[in-house]
């Protein structure tokens, strides 16, 4: 069974030393060429603007930078204007290249291993992935893509053993590395509930292959979810890495109706200081990545980051 490392394997963290990290979701500009293939300068400009926000690493998501498909020179490029601005490139988040997909998994799977390699040699910390699909035609068109329906991992014993059997490929390439995987929980996959998420992880039966408890993703759907409480108390023993975000949520006592919005991370249903305290005691020393929709991405996640200072040891 996969549980998270003691102090005794990392060391003791505080606040002040605690890795969190700043998500991407507030780089992107609409009808700006991709930050991918965008050139240096523009590089240097999200690097220091994730400085100046007091943050000092930065999740790379590929669906703004793909790792895997830089050349070697702007592999360097990215590194170095990077540690010029002081900012760890902590983290490469691979979503919506679900290695089963039924007509990409196998490609997504190369991917995935090439995106591997290209964690080790930037230096990076975490391999994050999941299971999450591409945007369905209704989920691209709504306000909030959470609020339309989506792809369904199905009900079928071969499929999750198939799973199971590229994951855990997938976390042996990233220990030979010495990396370890995080996988994010996200609704309608086989990481889509409490214990579905930590059967997979049991499953897979690594030692560095843990949980992304990113409750948020289910806190925010517009339908009946398990309690909050009894989700992290299952899946924070699994957790490696955690993207956290909070969401003011609503619903009629009838379940009639479901309503969810972003906040940040002390206004929302999620009592933070509750169950950092509980992971902490658990044995949690993953980096966090503070991750918001909407509004001023980045300024919510520095406003954040301030906040889960408070709540981690002194």
């Amino acid at each position: 069974m996969t549980t998270a490392p003691t102090s005794a394997d990392t060391g003791d963290l505080t606040a002040d030393t605690w890795p969190i990290a700043v998500c991407m979701h507030g780089f992107a500009r609409p009808g700006a060429a991709p930050l991918h293939d965008a050139p240096v300068e523009r590089w240097d400009e999200v690097f220091g603007e994730v400085a100046d926000l007091g943050f000092t690493a930065l999740e790379i998501a590929d669906n703004h930078i793909r790792p895997a498909d830089l050349e070697p020179s702007r592999r360097e490029e990215l590194l170095a204007v990077a540690k010029q601005h002081g900012v760890e490139i902590i983290s490469v988040h691979v979503q919506r290249q679900s290695v089963i997909h039924p007509t990409e998994g196998e490609r997504n799977l190369a991917y995935a291993h090439r995106s591997i390699d290209a964690a080790a040699e930037l230096g990076m910390s975490v391999f994050s992935t999941g299971l999450h699909h591409p945007f369905s035609e209704a989920q691209a068109k709504a306000l909030w893509f959470w609020t339309a329906p989506g792809w369904k991992d199905p009900d079928d014993a071969e499929t999750r053993a198939l799973c199971v059997s590229r994951l855990r490929e997938l976390g042996e390439h990233c220990a030979s590395v010495g990396l370890p995987m995080s996988l994010e929980m996200y609704e309608d996959t086989y990481l889509g509930t409490a214990d579905s998420s930590v059967q997979l992880v049991q499953e897979i039966g690594l030692d560095n292959v843990g949980l992304n408890p990113d409750i948020g993703n289910l806190v925010r759907l517009h339908r009946p979810i398990e309690d909050w409480r009894e989700m992290h108390a299952k899946t924070l023993p699994y957790a490696n890495y955690w993207h956290v975000k909070n969401y003011i949520r609503d619903e009629a006592g009838d379940g009639s109706w479901f309503t969810a919005t972003p906040t940040s991370m002390e206004l929302g249903l999620i009592n933070y200081r509750e169950v950092v305290r509980d992971a902490v005691a658990l044995g949690f020393r993953g980096p966090f990545l503070m991750e918001q929709y909407g509004g001023d991405s980045l300024g919510v996640c520095a406003t954040n980051m301030r906040y889960l200072k408070t709540l981690l040891p002194r």
